[in-house]
């Protein structure tokens, strides 16, 4: 038992300080498959594995959350992936050019669209985006441009508005876009972008006040990392996404087909 504490704190230190880290599925002689997702699968990720160990009851998933640069970061550092699914292309793009991934295994399972988001105690002052260039607003939280995929997709919105450049200075940067969610539930910033599936989490604390229009398409991959111990398992935790089964699980957190 202490064996097994120590090589799951060992595991939990490689992936890096701050990152969310949940096993779940647990069985007493069961294998264990490592998956890096992007911080805005957390909620959903936890019921497809409930699912999956349904069907596999020997497998113990592990699951690590963070944003998508961060994770990928992890791994090519060696930190023991199994499967990698990314909020953004791009993230798995470097992953591919690093040759990391059995691109054999690689596909898009879900799509989602970003939103502007504001605290549900505000005042009304977040009518839609030409209302952050006002005074009311000083504060509007955005994922990290370099390593968190919805502060990207933040960034195309908002220069394609002609808005990036002025409203820079009022600016919160965040790690990662469950950070940007808990920062407008909190109301310490008095707007942000996430996930529609993310906004969907704290109905309660914070509303969506517009889709942000832009022209790239939201689509997640995933893909078995190509130095899996555990090729085979991984490779059937993959295809699980697009069962009919799985996809009903995304659909319901608000989360569309590729």
């Amino acid at each position: 038992m202490k064996q097994k504490y120590l090589r799951r704190h060992s595991l939990a230190r490689m992936l890096g300080t701050g990152l969310v880290f949940s096993v779940v599925a647990f069985s007493a002689q069961a294998g264990t498959l490592t998956v890096s997702a992007a911080s805005s699968l957390t909620n959903v990720f936890k019921d497809v594995a409930t699912a999956y160990s349904k069907a596999h009851p020997e497998t113990t998933i592990q699951y690590n959350f963070a944003a998508s640069g961060a994770l990928l970061q992890q791994i090519r550092q060696g930190a023991p992936v199994d499967v990698f699914a990314s909020a953004d292309q791009k993230t798995m793009n470097d992953a591919a050019k690093a040759d990391l991934l059995d691109e054999a295994t690689r596909k898009n399972f879900v799509r989602n669209e970003v939103v502007l988001i504001a605290p549900s105690s505000s005042n009304g002052e977040v009518k839609d985006l030409q209302s952050l260039d006002t005074a009311a607003v000083s504060k509007i939280a955005v994922g990290s441009v370099a390593s968190v995929p919805v502060g990207r997709y933040t960034k195309e919105g908002l220069e394609k508005s002609g808005q990036w450049e002025k409203l820079t200075p009022k600016f919160i940067f965040a790690e990662n876009v469950r950070q940007v969610l808990d920062y407008v539930s909190r109301g310490e910033v008095q707007a942000g972008f996430v996930y529609a599936t993310d906004a969907a989490v704290r109905n309660d604390k914070v509303k969506i006040v517009q889709s942000l229009p832009i022209d790239t398409v939201v689509s997640y991959p995933v893909a078995v990392i190509k130095s899996s111990p555990n090729a085979a398992e991984a490779r059937s935790f993959v295809e699980f996404l697009d069962s009919d089964q799985a996809q009903a699980i995304f659909s319901k957190a608000g989360f569309r087909k590729p």
